[in-house]
């Protein structure tokens, strides 16, 4: 479902709220609706151990044609063969980020039983998390593990992002990547970006105590921010084949229901092919919470958009 176009014009609402109103803003566990904040919290650092992960294998390993990926702590320089780790599925579709200072790459392994059972690879991308990573450290590292799983896997059937919260802003800096400076294009037949409530504009994070282990600049916000890219005109599509879909939840703060709003509108303008979902029932946990099953919407969201089924 599209929302509709607005235009993007006068003073972010951001700006007019108090430090109080903009802090409740940008802190998701504020906004539960069937659990408390703590609870929410709880679950979302805990689920990814309860529920049974893949088995996992170097990425290296050469007798198998499967490659579930599951990324180990990225480090600085990163060596990429080791950065990555595997387990079954075929072909070669891509990565998931998961937040600047929450959720390890294992945790996050959970989300890969029901694209494996289609014969999907899933790669969880990890990076070194704030305070120990910059923003800028982080963004370069989801963009060289992308590369090095093109080069690795030249003839993969093409690459999809997802990203969820601050995943969605790393994976949405890789739709404006310079791939050409990294010597490598990523199979752009099939680059789809499933951007689950993301912050596209990190601006107002800098005012927040979101800002503390991230240590962001207003410059270093808008170096960073996909919203800023795009509307500086200097990111370009791919071509026809670059579907975007902007997700966020129907419970998610007014806010990041704007950010969504909005960087889906900006894309639209600049010729992206985009679309924008407002799923409903879940708040901002919630939405990655079912992930695991097969029967779940958004699961079916991308499992079509990936195998094109109508």
């Amino acid at each position: 479902m599209d929302a509709q176009r607005e235009d993007h014009q006068g003073e972010a609402p951001w700006r007019k709220m108090s430090g109080e109103e903009l802090e409740k803003q940008y802190t998701p566990s504020r906004w539960t609706v069937l659990r408390g904040a703590e609870e929410a919290l709880r679950t979302y650092s805990q689920i990814g151990s309860e529920v049974r992960r893949p088995t996992l294998y170097p990425l290296s390993h050469t007798e198998s044609r499967y490659v579930v990926a599951v990324g180990t702590e990225a480090q600085s320089p990163p060596p990429p063969a080791t950065r990555l780790r595997g387990d079954g599925g075929s072909g070669g579709r891509a990565p998931r980020g998961h937040s600047w200072s929450l959720c390890s790459k294992d945790e996050s392994a959970y989300v890969a039983a029901p694209l494996t059972g289609r014969g999907a690879a899933v790669v969880v991308v990890g990076y070194t998390l704030a305070p120990k990573g910059t923003l800028d450290q982080m963004v370069d590292q989801v963009a060289r593990s992308i590369a090095f799983l093109q080069k690795r896997f030249p003839c993969n059937e093409g690459i999809y992002l997802c990203g969820h919260s601050a995943g969605a802003q790393l994976a949405a800096m890789m739709l404006l990547a310079n791939w050409t400076e990294r010597g490598v294009t990523p199979n752009l037949k099939g680059f789809s970006c499933f951007l689950l409530s993301g912050v596209y504009d990190l601006e107002p994070i800098v005012h927040t105590s979101v800002n503390a282990p991230l240590r962001l600049t207003p410059e270093g916000a808008r170096r960073n921010s996909p919203q800023w890219h795009l509307e500086a005109a200097s990111a370009k599509p791919r071509g026809p084949a670059c579907p975007v879909l902007v997700i966020v939840g129907q419970h998610d703060s007014p806010e990041f229901h704007r950010q969504s709003r909005e960087f889906y509108q900006t894309l639209c303008r600049a010729g992206w092919r985009a679309s924008y979902e407002d799923l409903q029932d879940v708040d901002h946990f919630e939405m990655v919470w079912k992930l695991n099953q097969q029967d779940y919407a958004l699961i079916q969201i991308i499992l079509k958009t990936i195998f094109q089924e109508s």
